[in-house]
């Protein structure tokens, strides 16, 4: 039985042996890109609205609660830069990227603390809900804040 059980092994062995490169030469689906957009929506698919809430950004002026509304390039709204907002996003719409995406999190962040500021951006922005917070808890969070100026105010730490 024991001379059996090897012969069975050697052979399954060598079955493995030839089925693996075979295995092997087929490629695997792309993986997809986490922070990818969805595809834009046609022009006619109303204006992006935003409600942009700021605390402890070291500016008074700059706290509070502020509605953005982008509509074909122009801001409008309660936002102090409504224009300028609304080109940032626009750029960054541009680039495929979404500044509203987390950070991941198996990324490697340096150790800072960029103040207490936080802000949580409410709305629709290209046809999608959006839900997002901000904080400057590290270096990667200031980074991500940072791009998103002057949705986001400049924060003093």
């Amino acid at each position: 039985m024991l001379r059996r059980l090897v012969l069975t092994t050697a052979a399954s062995v060598a079955a493995l042996g030839v089925a693996a490169p075979l295995a092997v030469a087929s490629p695997l689906p792309p993986l997809p890109q986490l922070a990818q957009l969805p595809p834009l929506l046609p022009a006619d698919s109303g204006p992006d609205a935003l409600t942009i809430t700021v605390e402890r950004s070291g500016n008074p002026t700059a706290d509070g609660t502020f509605e953005l509304k982008c509509d074909g390039g122009e801001g409008s709204g309660t936002h102090p830069r409504a224009d300028r907002a609304c080109t940032r996003l626009a750029e960054l719409s541009e680039d495929g990227q979404d500044p509203f995406a987390p950070v991941p999190q198996d990324r490697m962040c340096t150790q800072q603390h960029g103040g207490p500021a936080t802000a949580r951006i409410t709305g629709t922005w290209q046809g999608r809900d959006i839900d997002a917070r901000f904080a400057r808890t590290n270096g990667c969070e200031i980074a991500r804040w940072e791009s998103l100026q002057p949705v986001l105010p400049q924060a003093r730490s």
